[in-house]
């Protein structure tokens, strides 16, 4: 039942803010994915876990938000050569102050565009939008702080950034679902 409650909250969730970035155009509606980036996220989330609870109480959207911005890193990687960065560790997405500056240090020397760049601005507005969007769907669970539930909704909406994260990369990168006619010759 619990683990029904949390898969639809993450549903829920997800839906909404690739609504959001397809109305603002960094997503046409689908989120692109690849299972080398979701599995990365499995690696990375104890450690990221580790850096962004004790953020959330004053500084809730970074805590949310930087998770879109590691998702944006390992997509980018992943494009780049994955074969190099496969391996990478969670540390080599800080910037010189850690995590305080990870998002500024993915945008610049990751996804190499200056902080005055359209671009990079246009991925801060969205991570804030996707963010609050996602602090707005953790209110209305009404869940007690520091609880269990409570850390496992963070956990949820961490992951949801994550993948929303690196399908806005992908996205940006020109990825996108082609549908593909595999017509009864082709099979045969």
């Amino acid at each position: 039942m619990e683990q029904e409650y949390f898969d639809t909250f993450e549903n829920n969730l997800l839906q909404e803010v690739m609504r959001l970035c397809s109305s603002h155009k960094m997503l046409e509606g689908t989120l692109l994915a690849s299972e080398d980036i979701d599995e990365r996220w499995k690696e990375y989330a104890p450690e990221y876990m580790a850096d962004a609870v004790p953020q959330v109480n004053a500084f809730p959207a970074a805590a949310i938000a930087w998770a879109g911005y590691v998702g944006m890193a390992v997509a980018h990687r992943w494009d780049e050569e994955w074969v190099t960065y496969a391996t990478e560790p969670y540390s080599a997405l800080h910037g010189k102050e850690g995590f305080d500056d990870m998002d500024e240090h993915i945008v610049q020397n990751i996804l190499g565009l200056s902080l005055e760049d359209e671009q990079a601005k246009k991925i801060e507005d969205m991570m804030r939008r996707c963010a609050n969007t996602a602090i707005t769907y953790i209110r209305r669970e009404d869940t007690e702080a520091q609880s269990t539930k409570a850390f496992y909704i963070f956990a949820r909406t961490t992951r949801v950034m994550f993948r929303i994260g690196a399908a806005m990369e992908l996205y940006r990168l020109g990825y996108k679902f082609e549908k593909v006619n595999l017509g009864e010759e082709s099979i045969s």
